[in-house]
């Protein structure tokens, strides 16, 4: 059995992503926590009640669309962090400076009370003369917070088949296993493939099949086979989930470089006349991608001599915060990207060597060597790009003159500094702005919120006032959409403390939200955790330890449901009923409780299995513990980056060599004065402050930016802490900017969806995650592909195309003909099996037959021993009328032996099966290994001892041409022949399975 549910993201802009899938045997799982750039929390209310019957979380990519709203959920909605989540490394490392980034960018990634909730709050504490149009928040998650809700995610690797632990809420799992494969769009980007029981299910939603400078394409095709199959966990699936967004784009004539050289042209067009270039992308995915790109164009600018490119003289910056951390993490994981990047490294370091060892002969000859030793500059090492994290670089970089390109996040435009600085460029016709994604355009409907990005994508493609028309390299023309001095209303966000009646109406609301959690019927070990929980929530001594064993949040669910008891008796009045098994720890004095009739965990005595961290290795170790204090973020919450991890000097504390142990007025460590740093800053890459071996020149080198980058910024100081509210200030401005478009996005396109999905031949095909008119033309392409031409319904019926809405759910069950039988003792002697790459193979032929079997054996005794709780004294007399011995026969299916009359007439019917899959190459190297010739002549065919001929068919048949025996003068190893040899080495190499 499954069911699919898209809980978001299906037939509307692909601006969020969340997906149930509900397996045999009650299993659930939820597919990524995207959300959308306006951050709205009624988009999450389906997600919210799903989160206690759900058995595992997978994410797979590291973008606000699959991931935005997962420290929303960790925070707010109680039981969430109690799933098991599982993701790929970068996909973790990556997602947690994505979501820092957002929460300290804008107010609105908090938490926004609902109007009504909030209205129910203000008139129960006599409030009612506030205003309904305001905007309460809540406490937006921590850095610190968010670093922890990250550490629950149990890493994996790409092709590593995995069995996860379910929830302590949830049924078990019944042998559930996902494995992680490359899909190509972000780093760690992730296809998910699910087997359960005889369902096979492949999700693949935003993948990438061409490879990139620093993506590699996604990981479908067999490259042992020679990329002409897709691999074999991935073919043929009951189901595939995939993606329609890209079903009606063509992809761009040329390729990758085509792209590169688009984008390029249009900077360069620019900033010859000294315009500004602002390039709105993401913060933690595609981001590396345009980074690399600028970077190695810039770097190859400057080494060449006497040119006259306008780069050498253009400024390139990448604007967004904690992106320091990001390009570490980016550094650190380049196994997860192309192989060429890695290549490009070992050859930089190759030629650095070199370079060195002949400064070194030099200097022995008797020169002098007064030139500092250059640094090798890695794929995310950055010569020429700077990195803003701070508003006041960002103005200052904007209030020079000159030419410039900035990376700026969002690509939605509707936080970050992109949005800041297209309201700040928007007025002159010289600068321009280079969209690297297609958006949604707006209908026009009242409910329908417009973005910046969204609204800017619909004049390019209007072009109502006109194109620029700019000439590239290769002589081709470049457009340019001209804006025609159109008037833009721009809303900025501003977080405002409560005060007076605002104060109190939102504790009011606290404290009522914090009564009906208390009021919630306790009915199983999960709800003792929730409850314990909202105790927490309250408690300024709370835990917040990732390294919490279950043993101890066992504990404190069982100590705190006590208080919670307390609470409910004088409030709520819970009665036995109400409670049910948990009255044994919810009130004194009771110890006994009639589970007669009961059903599930009412039978038992409710109490959470321990749950071991371990795996088949051993006990689980977190890498973290065993890092240096120099190699972790953060320290008891200190900064470690830039090495100016400094606690307040104690008595008797020892101080580093030139340690002042001053502070400075915004209480921070101070570091010195402004001359010694600006004569460290050679060796100091970041804005941040951090020695992470990034190579900046000379030139590139700005003590200005360097003093803010060191120094406390004020925004950090003016923050808000505390309850508070959002309002927005609307600022309208005339744009004359010009707008261009160079497809970034790195997503599937119609050449890609309509080659692979054929050759992947899922039975069932679900799209989501595309607009209404690309989901209907694939589903029309893919059915007349997929489902075949046959005129038996039932066969028609096993393949289908389903396109679901939000919230709809799909039966994508996929009948199959499995039974249960039992193998009698005389057959099971009889067994030969085969051994076939790993794999046991067998084939049976017996004689089957319902035959009576002993009701008590060792499979069945335990539930017998339940069942006998809910024996009433009918069902006890009736026990009483059974046989002596206490056996009780039933009737099962039984394969026997075959009786000796049809034994020799069955054999002759029965044919030899030959099971397994013979590759030529495998074929050579054993005919090598035992002395013959073996070569291959064409394409398909081997060569053995110059007088047999092997090959092999599309349809995967061998054939064997050549004589029986070897020439007289041709060496061969023995005397049976070449012909036979071969036969036999290829009959060792399959299973080949008789009848008989």
């Amino acid at each position: 059995m499954f069911n699919f549910t898209p809980l978001l993201g299906a037939h509307t802009p692909p601006t969020a992503s969340q997906s149930l899938l509900e397996l045999d045997g009650g299993v659930k799982v939820l597919i990524d926590v995207g959300w959308d750039e306006h951050f709205t929390v009624s988009e999450l209310k389906a997600l919210e009640r799903q989160v206690p019957s759900l058995s595992i979380i997978l994410l797979t990519h590291a973008t606000p669309s699959h991931l935005g709203a997962f420290a929303h959920c960790c925070k707010n909605i109680p039981l969430f962090t109690q799933i098991p989540i599982y993701a790929t490394t970068p996909v973790i490392s990556l997602g947690r400076t994505l979501l820092q980034n957002i929460y300290s960018s804008t107010p609105l990634a908090s938490t926004v009370i609902p109007a009504d909730s909030l209205a129910e709050s203000s008139y129960a504490s006599g409030s009612s003369s506030l205003d309904p149009t305001l905007q309460f928040l809540l406490e937006p998650p921590t850095t610190d917070e968010i670093a922890h809700y990250f550490s629950l995610i149990h890493p994996l690797k790409y092709s590593q088949p995995h069995e996860p632990l379910p929830s302590a809420f949830s049924p078990p799992l019944n042998g559930l296993k996902i494995t992680a494969y490359n899909a190509g769009h972000t780093l760690g980007g992730t296809i998910w493939h699910l087997q359960h029981g005889m369902e096979s299910i492949v999700y693949a939603v935003d993948w990438n099949q061409v490879r990139e400078n620093v993506f590699a394409g996604a990981a479908w095709l067999d490259a042992s086979g020679g990329g002409a199959e897709v691999i074999e966990h991935l073919r043929k699936p009951t189901a595939l989930i995939c993606s329609s967004r890209g079903a009606e784009k063509n992809a761009l004539a040329g390729g990758r470089k085509k792209r590169d050289e688009l984008l390029l042209d249009n900077i360069r067009a620019t900033v010859a006349k000294g315009g500004t270039v602002l390039i709105p992308t993401d913060t933690s995915a595609r981001v590396l991608e345009v980074a690399y790109l600028l970077e190695h164009a810039w770097r190859k600018e400057h080494s060449i001599n006497n040119s006259d490119s306008p780069f050498r003289s253009t400024k390139l910056y990448l604007a967004s915060k904690n992106v320091g951390a990001t390009m570490r993490y980016a550094r650190s994981m380049l196994e997860w990207m192309d192989e060429n990047l890695a290549k490009e490294l070992e050859a930089d370091e190759a030629s650095t060597n070199r370079k060195q060892h002949k400064r070194n002969d030099s200097k022995q000859i008797g020169g002098r060597d007064n030139q500092p030793q250059s640094k090798t500059a890695g794929p995310f090492e950055f010569k020429y790009l700077r990195m803003l994290e701070r508003k006041k670089q960002v103005d200052k970089v904007l209030s020079r003159p000159g030419a410039r390109v900035i990376l700026a996040s969002d690509s939605s435009l509707e936080w970050g500094f992109s949005k800041e600085i297209f309201h700040r460029i928007a007025g002159d016709n010289s600068n321009l702005i280079v969209l690297t994604e297609s958006y949604a355009v707006p209908d026009g409907s009242k409910n329908d919120k417009t973005s910046l990005g969204s609204l800017i994508w619909s004049w390019y493609q209007e072009r109502r006032d006109g194109v620029a028309i700019e000439t590239g390299t290769d002589g081709q023309n470049l457009e340019q959409i001209h804006s025609g001095g159109r008037e833009l209303q721009i809303d900025f966000a501003a977080r405002v403390a409560l005060e007076g009646r605002e104060l109190l109406a939102y504790q009011h609301h606290l404290a009522t939200q914090r009564r009906l959690q208390n009021q919630v019927p306790l009915g199983n070990g999960a709800a003792l955790e929730s409850a314990a929980d909202a105790i927490d929530e309250t408690s300024s001594t709370s835990s917040s330890s990732s390294e919490e064993s279950d043993s101890d949040r066992q504990g404190k669910a069982l100590n705190t449901s006590a208080k919670v008891a307390n609470l409910n008796r004088t409030k709520t009045g819970l009665n036995k009923e109400t409670l049910g098994v948990n009255v044994l720890l919810r009130q004194p004095g009771v110890y006994d409780y009639d589970v007669r009739g009961k059903k599930g965990r009412e039978q038992m005595f409710p109490f959470v299995s321990r749950r071991r961290r371990a795996d088949d290795f051993g006990d689980l170790i977190r890498p973290d513990e065993y890092l240096r204090a120099e190699e972790r973020d953060e320290v008891d919450g200190h900064d470690m980056r830039d090495g100016a991890f400094g606690k307040e000097n104690k008595l008797g504390q020892k101080r580093k060599w030139g340690d002042a142990g001053l502070k400075d007025d915004n209480d921070q460590p101070g570091y010195g004065t402004a001359n010694k740093r600006r004569q460290q800053r050679p060796n100091v890459t970041d804005l941040n402050g951090t020695t992470n071996g990034d190579m900046v020149t000379n030139d590139q080198y700005d003590p200005e930016l360097e003093e803010m980058s060191d120094s406390s910024d004020s925004e950090a100081a003016e923050g808000v802490n505390g309850p508070s509210k959002v309002l927005f200030h609307q600022h309208s401005i005339n744009a004359h900017i010009k707008i261009a478009f160079v497809d970034f996005a790195g997503l599937h396109d119609q050449r890609s969806l309509s080659m692979l999905i054929p050759l992947i031949q899922p039975r069932k095909l679900i799209l989501i995650s595309g607009s209404a008119s690309e989901t209907a033309y694939l589903a029309n392409e893919s059915r007349q592909k997929l489902v075949p031409t046959v005129l038996d319904p039932a066969v028609r019926a096993q393949y289908d195309v389903y396109t679901p809405k939000d919230g709809e759910t799909v039966n994508a069950s996929v009948d199959t003909n499995a039974w249960t039988v039992k193998l009698s003792s005389g057959l099971v002697k009889r067994l030969r099996w085969q051994n076939v790459r790993g794999l046991g193979v067998v084939t049976l032929m017996g004689h089957l037959a319902a035959m009576e079997v002993d009701q008590h054996d060792a499979t069945d005794r335990m539930s017998k021993k339940r069942q006998k709780l809910l024996k009433d004294d009918a069902e006890e007399s009736k026990a009483r009328q059974t046989p002596s011995d206490g056996k009780v026969q039933h009737l099962a299916p039984i394969l026997d032996v075959l009786p000796a009359s049809i034994t020799a007439a069955t054999r002759s019917v029965a044919q030899p099966l030959h099971v397994g899959d013979l590759r030529l190459a495998d074929l050579r190297k054993m005919l090598q290994s035992t002395g013959h010739t073996a070569e291959f002549r064409g394409e398909g065919t081997l060569l053995i001892d110059g007088l047999v001929a092997v090959r092999k068919t599309a349809s995967g048949k061998i054939e064997v041409e050549g004589g029986g025996f070897a020439l007289p003068d041709y060496p061969v190893k023995d005397a049976e022949g070449s012909f036979h040899a071969v036969k036999r080495r290829i009959y060792d190499g399959l299973a080949v399975i008789a009848g008989g």
